[in-house]
């Protein structure tokens, strides 16, 4: 039987998308940020170049910014919770389970940073907060990848281990070369690198359909005692 459990990844990767795509077309709009496949010029002082934390920096667009990195951040939290409980009682190597679903917390808490505290306003926090996101975000990556091809479910994992690491491997290109072309003042290649970065990334968490379509999470309540949280495997 499939699951509606696994509509939850891809829906989530798509909106999350979607909204970072409005804020920025919405910032080209305003005459804010210079458009991604544009030469960028700052002579006339009239554009920044298309980071996304530039486009989401000055207001209308930075009021949808930061709703959508906050519920990205809700929802990216829960998809990493139930991850979690999927593979607890499958792996034998439980800290990598654990460890990635605390670097993926403190990166989903790095979102809300980014979102809340305007690059242009709150410098240092805002950077934290991308590093924490890209930095811990991508070791996320990296380790699911890994976890997927020793676990193997439904033998499927290999297939999926493939997939993932792809991903991962692109991530992380596109974060070096990100950091090397603004390295080198290339300031629009460096923003698509980091566009690509995040649809990448975002293209991972939508490869958890792939698991999540032989599970089902229940909530069971119990009268007289706090709610508990259930995993039940598909046939098992």
């Amino acid at each position: 039987m499939w699951s509606p459990w696994a509509l939850l990844p891809p829906v989530y990767s798509v909106l999350t998308a979607a909204g970072l795509w409005a804020v920025y077309f919405l910032a080209v709009n305003e005459e804010k940020i210079a458009p991604l496949g544009s030469t960028y010029r700052r002579s006339n002082g009239s554009l920044y170049p298309p980071y996304i934390s530039i486009a989401g920096n000055f207001a209308p667009a930075s009021c949808i910014f930061s709703e959508v990195m906050n519920l990205a951040a809700f929802v990216g939290f829960a998809i990493a919770a139930l991850r979690f409980l999927q593979l607890r009682h499958r792996t034998d190597q439980r800290w990598l389970n654990v460890g990635s679903l605390a670097a993926f917390s403190v990166g989903c808490f790095g979102m809300t940073l980014v979102g809340n505290f305007q690059l242009f306003n709150e410098e240092p926090m805002h950077n934290f907060g991308t590093f924490l996101t890209f930095g811990l975000g991508t070791l996320f990556c990296w380790v699911q990848s890994y976890v997927t091809l020793r676990v193997n479910l439904r033998n499927e994992g290999r297939k999926a281990a493939v997939l993932r690491f792809l991903l991962s491997g692109s991530i992380t290109l596109c974060m070096i070369l990100y950091f090397s072309l603004m390295a080198q003042r290339l300031h629009v290649p460096a923003a698509q690198c980091q566009w690509a970065l995040v649809m990448f990334f975002l293209a991972f968490l939508a490869t958890f359909a792939i698991e999540f379509r032989h599970c089902r999470f229940q909530v069971v309540c119990t009268e007289g005692l706090s709610d508990a949280s259930r995993y039940q495997p598909d046939g098992l």
